[in-house]
C-alpha cells in the first residue's frame, strides 16, 4: 500500500480557476493541495485570495468560518465555503468541489476532484483466464481482459463485452464520475425473473485518453460477484482498497 499522505499539504504549481454563476470566482496561481483523507487532495487556496464579492452568511464552526458562496443574486451556495481559523490549515479556505459549475487546471476542466499526483493508472492487456459468476450462472469469460493498476486500489478487470452475458444486463441509470478515468455508466444483472444484483457492472463509453484502453469494456465488483483467475476461484475483497 501506497504510504497515507493524510494531512499533507503542498503547493500546487497550477493556475487554478473555479466557475460558478457564470463567473471565475477564484483565480490562483497560488493554491494548495490538502490530503484531508488518504484517497486523495482538494484545492486549498490562501486567505489573501478570498472571493470577498461572492460570500455572505458568515458562521463560526469549529476550527472555520462557514460562508455561503453567491454570484449576481441569482446563483447560490449555502455553507460551501470554509475559511480556516486554527490548525495547519489555518490561513486557507477551500470550496466544497461539486457545488461549483467547473474547476479548470490551466485551461483544462477536471473532473470529480484533482488528480493525485503520487498516484498512478495503467491499463494492460493481459491473456489470463478470468470467468465471472453470478449465483452459480456464468456472467463472463475471457483470455482477453485488460486489467487496470490504480495506486492503492485491487487490480480491476475489464472483459470485452462479446465475452459477456449481455442478454442478462439491465441498464441502470447510476453514472459516476473519475478524474483518471471519465464517467462512468453502470448495469444491473439480473439471472432470474425475481432476483438482481443493482450496479454491479460498469463502462466508460468515451474514458480519459490514459485509460482510452477500457473504452467499451465491462467491469464487475469483485466484492459482489465470484471470480476465477487461471482456474482458481478468488477470495471475494471486502472493498476496493488494497489491503
Amino acid at each position: 500500500m501506497a504510504p497515507s499522505l493524510t494531512g499533507n499539504i503542498e503547493d500546487s504549481h497550477k493556475r487554478i480557476r473555479v466557475l460558478f454563476g457564470g463567473q471565475f470566482i477564484v483565480d490562483s496561481h497560488k493554491a494548495k493541495l490538502v490530503w484531508e483523507h488518504r484517497f486523495y487532495p482538494l484545492y486549498y487556496f490562501p486567505i489573501e485570495e478570498l472571493p470577498t464579492n461572492f460570500i455572505q452568511g458568515k458562521r463560526t464552526v469549529e476550527d472555520h468560518d462557514l460562508y455561503d458562496v453567491v454570484a449576481d443574486n441569482t446563483a447560490l451556495k449555502e455553507g460551501t465555503l470554509k475559511v480556516y481559523t486554527s490548525g495547519d490549515r489555518a490561513g486557507l479556505f477551500n470550496i466544497q468541489s461539486g457545488a461549483m459549475d467547473a474547476w479548470f487546471e490551466e485551461d483544462e476542466k477536471i473532473y470529480v476532484h484533482p488528480k493525485d499526483p503520487y498516484k498512478r493508472v495503467d491499463v494492460l492487456q493481459s491473456s489470463k483466464h478470468i470467468r465471472v459468476e453470478v449465483d452459480g450462472v456464468e456472467v463472463a469469460n475471457t483470455t482477453k481482459p485488460r486489467l487496470l493498476f490504480e495506486t492503492s486500489l485491487i487490480t480491476r478487470t475489464y472483459f470485452p463485452m462479446t465475452d459477456c452475458r449481455l442478454d442478462l444486463l439491465v441498464p441502470s441509470e447510476l453514472k459516476t464520475g473519475c478524474p483518471y478515468k471519465g464517467e462512468a455508466s453502470y448495469y444491473h444483472i439480473s439471472v432470474s425473473p425475481n432476483h438482481r444484483k443493482e450496479n454491479v457492472v460498469w463502462w466508460y463509453r468515451n474514458a480519459n485518453l490514459e485509460c482510452a484502453a477500457i473504452n467499451g469494456f465491462l467491469a464487475f465488483y469483485d466484492e459482489k460477484v465470484d471470480v476465477w483467475v487461471d482456474g482458481v476461484k478468488q477470495e471475494q475483497p471486502s472493498s476496493g482498497v488494497r489491503a
